[in-house]
């Protein structure tokens, strides 16, 4: 940009950061385009996607996880701030609702609050995959998700005062509501199917 025109602008930065530049990113990440086939055809099942919902509030967030291939959803609340610690024992904590095949992987963007993916990985042995930066829609199922999710919760609502009992609530209602990509099955039933199977 010329100079007499940049001089306007509020942010005086010459260009965008470079989409290489690893500054701010997190360490020892293992990016998306490294998942196994099966993840990205949902063939087998355990892959899940992950993102956090912020609060208005600027502390408080919503984590959301889905199953790939059922669309089975959980969700757990950071009321007292987002930072990696709480984000790695609240994620530690929900994915023990389920057992334990059920657990492959997980996608989840390059928040800060995943700083401690490393050591999620090495205490859960869920392998963990990055998206590109600025890329949200390669973890589509997710963010489809995080959309129904905001019937529930608009934007600029604090999740301060969610209770864990209302965040299950609001989980088992999307978890019953039937999928034409499931022909028609809820994701309940079709995790109910995976499990049996399992048995």
């Amino acid at each position: 940009m010329r100079e007499e025109l940049r001089v306007h602008l509020r942010a005086k930065k010459r260009r965008r950061r470079d989409a290489s530049d690893r500054r701010g990113r997190l360490a020892d990440t293992i990016n998306i385009s490294e998942r196994p086939p099966e993840v990205a055809d949902r063939a087998v099942p355990g892959h899940w996607e992950g993102d956090l919902i912020l609060g208005g509030d600027g502390r408080s967030a919503l984590g959301t996880l889905v199953e790939r291939q059922t669309r089975y959803v959980l969700l757990f609340v950071l009321r007292h701030g987002h930072h990696a610690e709480a984000a790695r024992e609240a994620l530690t904590k929900t994915i023990k609702i389920l057992p334990t095949e059920l657990w492959r992987s997980l996608t989840w963007d390059e928040g800060k609050e995943m700083a401690e993916h490393v050591r999620f990985r090495l205490d859960t042995g869920v392998d963990v995959f990055f998206c590109d930066p600025g890329k949200p829609w390669q973890r589509g199922t997710n963010e489809n998700t995080n959309g129904l999710l905001r019937q529930y919760f608009p934007k600029g609502v604090s999740f301060a005062d969610l209770t864990d009992a209302q965040a299950r609530a609001v989980a088992r209602e999307l978890n019953g509501r039937p999928r034409k990509t499931l022909g028609w099955r809820t994701p309940a039933e079709a995790l109910a199917q995976l499990l049996a199977t399992a048995a």
